[in-house]
């Protein structure tokens, strides 16, 4: 009784560290690709950012996909898929937008910077 009970105990590890090591595997790509920011910002210190929806409308139109728009402190971070839609989308901000802002390539995130929350510096971010 004693070894079947072992053996019960012994199949279901090896079944729970084979679909960990499958969920691993499927989830490796997306958890270390990186993805392309662009950061708006203001060229001097009076104004205020523009409106993160009509950047968003502006930008579909041409289309130009982008996963988010985020505040930060004193910019608006913008998350897209490739280096090539970072580029497309920089062009076409510096001609939507006054110079009153700067658009600059920021650096790239990885997907994982939820992680990030746990740290209270939100300049790491």
């Amino acid at each position: 009784m004693f070894t079947r009970l072992q053996e019960k105990i012994s199949w279901r590890s090896g079944l729970t560290a084979v679909m960990a090591l499958l969920l691993v595997l499927v989830l490796s790509p997306a958890l270390f690709t990186k993805e392309t920011a662009l950061q708006i910002t203001l060229a001097n210190e009076r104004g205020s950012l523009p409106d993160g929806f009509y950047i968003y409308q502006r930008l579909d139109e041409r289309g130009i996909r982008i996963k988010s728009i985020t505040p930060a402190k004193d910019s608006l971070i913008i998350l897209l898929d490739s280096p090539e839609q970072a580029s497309a989308a920089q062009t076409a901000l510096e001609d939507l937008l006054p110079e009153t802002y700067r658009i600059s390539h920021s650096r790239q995130y990885p997907r994982w910077r939820w992680l990030y929350c746990f740290n209270r510096d939100i300049s790491a971010i």
